[in-house]
């Protein structure tokens, strides 16, 4: 409601994400005794540190500051308080390169995360991991976007809003088969009980957290290292500037690793 009450336009996945930015504040407010209506920049700042403690990248912090700053922002449209404790915090600059964040997850890595899952959750890792799928494309697939016949399944509302054919192999078809037929969406859920799920389910296959797009990360180096042109990577994962497909030919070149270990 305080979201809806400032005025903003904000989409439905978005409101879903600065939602849970505003519940992880609260619960920080709460253990670090944090009077919301008083609330320092001071305060803003250690949150924030907090959340990039934790692990968040950069674009995830950014979505947090988002959350927070409207829901401060709806508070003073109420006239509940002045303060503005996130008005001048920013997230500290990501000093890695774009090929070293978020690397992908190795081949095993996403096979031991299969053999630990249960049937709706494979389904949701090789929709990121063999499809290509951005969570929030792969949390929203219908029984209707999939074409068996034609081996593709179509994402309705991509990146930008962008419709897009994904062609698609027998091991994420079986795994679509094996869910139950519904008239919502084939995974459903939220994306932060999708995060919780993945989280679990890495601790009990012994895999290191590295997020859903290291899924879809792992979806393109595969295709580079198997021989697929740039054209055919950027196709298959919906990136409209075909340079963006040159970060999945670093993380599959192994030829300098070979190189260096003959010295």
């Amino acid at each position: 409601m305080l979201f809806r009450s400032s005025g903003t336009a904000i989409s439905p996945r978005t409101l879903k994400a600065y939602r849970w930015a505003v519940n992880r504040y609260l619960t920080y407010a709460s253990t670090q005794a944090v009077n919301l209506l008083r609330a320092s920049s001071s305060d803003g700042v250690r949150f924030v540190r907090t959340v990039e403690a934790a692990g968040l990248s950069a674009s995830s912090t950014r979505v947090q500051l988002a959350g927070v700053r409207l829901f401060y922002a709806a508070l003073r449209w109420a006239d509940a308080t002045q303060a503005a404790p996130f008005n001048d915090v920013k997230p500290v600059r990501e000093k890695t390169a774009a090929w070293d964040k978020r690397s992908p997850y190795t081949h095993d890595e996403v096979q031991a995360l299969l053999e630990h899952a249960d049937a709706r959750m494979q389904a949701l890792i090789l929709l990121c991991a063999h499809g290509g799928l951005r969570i929030s494309e792969a949390l929203a697939v219908r029984r209707a976007d999939i074409n068996l016949d034609g081996r593709e399944l179509t994402v309705r509302h991509g990146k930008g809003g962008k419709q897009r054919r994904v062609v698609i192999g027998e091991t994420l078809i079986r795994a679509l088969n094996r869910l139950p037929e519904q008239s919502g969406s084939l995974i459903g859920g939220s994306y932060p009980a999708a995060i919780e799920r993945l989280r679990r389910l890495c601790l009990r296959a012994g895999v290191a957290y590295r997020g859903y797009h290291a899924l879809r990360h792992y979806a393109g180096t595969r295709l580079t290292r198997e021989g697929s042109s740039l054209d055919d990577v950027a196709r298959h994962l919906g990136h409209s500037v075909l340079e963006t497909a040159r970060i999945y030919a670093k993380w599959s070149d192994d030829s300098l690793r070979r190189r260096v270990g003959q010295w």
